[in-house]
């Protein structure tokens, strides 16, 4: 935007080049822009928000300089210290952070260098990483936007608890097992999925007879359970997880630089451009603060309300996992029940996305003729590829490259012509560093919007809750085989609920489960739920 004064109004209409200058900002030190002349901002959008604004500039400082943000459990928020650890308020959480950076890449560089290899003398090829929702989201992330061919190690994921979808990573994995690192990470230690993964992965060490400890890193927090059966048992290695980092937040931390460093990734350079997108979007001056932007973008587009979903559309493979990875750290931050004062507001924004062009043949019909309940994010990356395959012609005079261009371009059009509005993030190319600038935009402005709605975006009770939930089912289960095994005959799920402390759907749910998976349990299908007979030998 070229200043405040010509910048802070509504767009007009019908695109034009004032239009698009005046709503158009870029970092040239960073080669990253946004442009919002595809929002339709209401006539005074901007000198209404003005207060809020400042509220949110405010608040921000005082997270960076150590408040507590996160008051349910009385912590602070850190994630911004990780990139750049002057700003932490401590010197001992700067040494913290320091040691951090620094024992990921030690341990990178042993390992490369062979240094720390295999119990077998071998060097460690490949890298299992065990991890749920950003322990995972991250280093996925990473891996497949930044890492190529040659890299050092090869890398595979657990980041569930399905038992077929990990039984077909040791699989691909197969004879490497014996050179595989596998890093568990879990910041209580008691993370279910993570548990399950790390258990299954130790089995099939030992079904090799290989010892699981000698190829075992763990990143959790100090002194919890997973730290301690880690120095019980000699595992390789252990890396600290803060408990002021959140999940969806933590891939600057050793959950993703762990990861990243062994794949080759240049770690500096991504916190570098974390450190410097930070830098420039603490800027009080709205025109100039590209995340302040993105967020007025989602106020105006959903009315304040999140009234309408984000589709995220990056025009590059090497960001297929970005809206994942977006999804994550919007939703769970905006999605609350109450506001900071305790009123009830149902806040959120729902975020969706795969890549384009692909999706062009996929959902862009309904988003141009559609319903129109949503706005776009289009991510451009300037540069078509890294050599000379990129500048082969298609036709005469264009490329593959041209192709992609033209049809980000020419979907922008389309939706604006059919009045959907849109946001467009642009890159000169997916490297560590503009990748950590762009993560590092997309998490201020998440902040940044909380603060202007007033919620609290540091906290998660929705997720603990659906943890309790499935606690309790878990612990039916047990209850049900135990009283299906004391039935002398065929029982209903009614019949069966009168002896367990659970509803009859649950336990018709629990028994048909059982019947699925449990070769002793058998089903008798009746001509309704309500008449189907179980049994177990």
């Amino acid at each position: 935007m070229r200043d405040s004064s010509s910048a802070l109004h509504s767009p007009a209409a019908t695109p034009d080049w004032q239009a698009f200058c005046d709503h158009y900002l870029r970092y040239p030190d960073l080669g990253i822009s946004i442009d919002c002349s595809r929002v339709r901002f209401d006539a005074g959008f901007f000198e209404k928000m003005a207060p809020l604004c400042a509220i949110a500039f405010k608040e921000m400082a005082e997270v960076e300089s150590g408040a507590i943000a996160n008051a349910d459990e009385q912590r602070m928020v850190g994630h911004y210290w990780l990139r750049n650890a002057a700003l932490a308020p401590t010197p001992q959480l700067r040494d913290q952070i320091q040691a951090g950076i620094k024992a990921a890449t030690d341990f990178a560089t042993a390992v490369h260098s062979g240094s720390i290899h295999a119990p077998s003398g071998q060097p460690f090829q490949n890298v299992l990483c065990i991890g749920i929702g950003g322990s995972a989201l991250g280093p996925q992330l990473l891996k497949h936007a930044l890492v190529d061919h040659d890299a050092p190690l090869r890398t595979w994921f657990f980041d569930n608890t399905d038992p077929d979808g990990m039984a077909r990573v040791l699989d691909e994995i197969g004879d490497g097992l014996a050179q595989t690192l596998s890093i568990v990470t879990s910041k209580s230690g008691g993370t279910a999925e993570t548990r399950n993964g790390m258990l299954q992965a130790a089995a099939a060490y030992e079904a090799r007879g290989l010892d699981f400890a000698r190829h075992a890193i763990a990143i959790t927090g100090v002194g919890s359970k997973l730290d301690q059966e880690a120095i019980d048992k000699g595992w390789l290695k252990r890396f600290p997880m803060e408990d002021w980092i959140g999940g969806r937040t933590s891939l600057m931390s050793t959950v993703g630089l762990v990861p990243a460093a062994l794949q080759g990734i240049d770690i500096a350079a991504l916190l570098q451009g974390a450190a410097d997108m930070d830098t420039r979007t603490r800027s009080t001056q709205v025109a100039e603060n590209l995340s302040m932007l993105l967020a007025l973008c989602w106020y105006s587009t959903g009315d304040g309300k999140g009234k309408k979903d984000m589709v995220v559309l990056p025009y590059k493979d090497r960001l297929e996992l970005f809206s994942k990875y977006l999804q994550q750290l919007i939703m769970e931050s905006l999605g609350k029940e109450k506001d900071r004062d305790g009123a009830i507001v149902n806040q959120g924004l729902a975020v969706y996305g795969n890549k384009g062009s692909t999706d062009q043949h996929a959902y862009v019909q309904q988003l141009r003729d559609g319903i129109d309940n949503f706005f776009a994010t289009f991510i451009e990356v300037r540069t078509s590829g890294n050599d000379e395959r990129a500048q082969l012609e298609v036709e005469p005079g264009t490329t593959s490259g041209d192709y992609l261009q033209g049809f980000l371009r020419g979907t922008r059009s389309a939706l604006w012509e059919g009045q959907r509005e849109s946001v467009t993030l642009s890159i000169p190319a997916v490297d560590a560093r503009r990748l950590g600038a762009l993560i590092a935009a997309f998490e201020r402005a998440v902040s940044f919007y909380a603060s202007l709605v007033n919620i609290n975006a540091y906290h998660q009770p929705g997720v603990e809750a659906g943890k309790k939930a499935a606690g309790k089912f878990l612990a039916s289960m047990k209850e049900v085989r135990a009283a299906l095994t004391a039935q002398p005959s065929a029982v209903t799920a009614f019949a069966l609920s009168e002896f367990v402390d659970a509803d009859p759907e649950t336990v018709f749910h629990i028994l048909t489960h059982l019947a699925a998976n449990d070769p002793r349990v058998t089903c008798s299908l009746g001509a309704s739920p309500a008449d189907d007979e179980f049994a177990i030998a």
